[in-house]
């Protein structure tokens, strides 16, 4: 039905639909926005683990936060998973969520802002204090008829952006150029490396002498060194965009430093699901090509023995230009590949499956199995000692989508139950 409509429905006038919402919302929770700081995070790829690191550096300085993320939602002391399949939820949902914050006592609300958000007006009627820009990489292009349409949309979170409030940009990102031309009364940029080209920032903040270990990475800000339990080089960026955001809200390096140094994981990212077996498993949200480089090239640091991949992609139109990047991307780094269903919608799995396979060498083992227990329980069941299994595309989400129903699901959940069956 709602496909339906909106072929008949002229999109100025979905536009201006999405638009009322937002305002309604804002009147009926009564702008509650206004009496908190507000942080909307965009980009790509880390939205959610910069929320959550963003956040507990918050926490540690002793300030009472929320966030809405596609990782979890919070309020004060209560935390969930986001059972949505939204990363940004409806208008009245963030409107409502606000004002709760509010009420709890929050001082900060961290909102991951997308750009089918952006698209459908969520982000209007919140007053952003800071907004931040961590990456960007090809996603969404059908939905937005190309990358520099999804590049402009994302821009409109810094069109946003309150009178006096400040930004935050990537410099090392292509990008950056773009998302530093906005204004804003200070402009923080960071980086890994330094550059020669002149960006429009009043401060950089560098992370050196970076170090990328099996167990974790490390690096230097202003003379302090910071050891974090999180693996690969992409999480240096998400902890360097969470200090930056700690340092704009005049966090110490030390408190800063003690937060970001105490958290063992991001959950569904990279998480590790371990019951005394003798390989290694990672749940992630992967989805994107992008995603799936890094993931790969850090599995392959991690054991110089097989990977065994496990992922589909979603249904619905989604993104069908990346399901063979995907498969490519697998198959030049996994040694057996099971493709399954992630979330189908109402598109044939197979079909689903079939464009993925398109991009698969043919000199790798390939399985299709599109019952996703099934295809988890034996990648589980292929491994041997020191291999690696990768879980990919659905991270922490609670339910998966096949037809018109949402069935409940957490990879991290079947994994653990899997491995049981194993040593039973």
């Amino acid at each position: 039905m709602k496909d339906l409509l909106r072929k008949i429905i002229p999109e100025f006038l979905i536009n201006w639909y999405h638009f009322f919402l937002a305002f309604l919302g804002s009147v009926i929770y009564g702008f509650s926005s206004r009496k908190l700081k507000i942080i909307g995070i965009t980009g790509t790829k880390g939205k959610s683990t910069t929320v959550y690191l963003a956040g507990k550096a918050l926490e540690g300085a002793g300030f009472k936060v929320g966030w809405i993320s596609s990782l979890s939602i919070k309020i004060a002391d209560k935390e969930w998973l986001n059972p949505y399949h939204l990363t940004m939820p409806g208008r009245m949902f963030i409107q409502k969520t606000l004002k709760e914050m509010v009420k709890n006592g929050c001082e900060y609300a961290l909102i991951e802002v997308t750009s089918e958000g952006i698209k459908q007006h969520r982000h209007n009627f919140i007053d952003f204090d800071t907004v931040v820009f961590t990456n960007l990489a090809p996603e969404h292009l059908e939905a937005h008829g190309g990358f520099e349409n999804y590049k402009k949309t994302k821009g409109k979170l810094f069109k946003a952006l309150k009178k006096n409030g400040k930004s935050i940009i990537n410099l090392d990102d292509l990008n950056a150029d773009y998302f530093s031309q906005f204004k804003a009364k200070e402009r923080v940029g960071f980086s890994i490396r330094p550059k020669d080209r002149k960006l429009k920032v009043d401060k950089i903040i560098l992370g050196a002498d970076c170090k990328i270990e099996k167990t974790g990475v490390s690096f230097i800000v202003k003379d302090t060194r910071f050891c974090l339990k999180l693996l690969g080089k992409f999480n240096i960026y998400n902890a360097l965009t969470a200090i930056s955001i700690s340092l704009l809200e005049k966090i110490s390096l030390n408190k800063i430093k003690l937060a970001l140094e105490n958290i063992k994981v991001i959950p569904g990212r990279m998480e590790e699901i371990s019951d005394s077996q003798n390989f290694r498993v990672f749940v992630d949200l992967a989805h994107t090509p992008d995603s799936f480089e890094q993931v790969f090239k850090l599995a392959k640091k991690l054991s110089s023995r097989k990977i065994i991949s496990v992922f589909g992609s979603a249904g619905g139109g989604r993104d069908k230009w990346k399901r063979p990047k995907l498969g490519k991307i697998a198959s030049q780094y996994s040694d057996y590949i099971i493709l399954t269903n992630e979330d189908p919608y109402n598109e044939d799995p197979i079909f689903i499956i079939n464009g993925i396979k398109k991009g698969i060498s043919n000199s790798v083992n390939l399985e299709k199995i599109t019952d996703r227990r099934q295809a988890i329980s034996k990648a589980l069941k292929l491994a041997k000692e020191k291999d690696i299994v990768l879980i990919l595309g659905k991270g922490t989400e609670a339910t998966m989508v096949i037809g018109s129903c949402k069935i409940p699901w957490d990879d991290r959940r079947v994994v653990k139950e899997e491995l049981g069956k194993l040593y039973a």
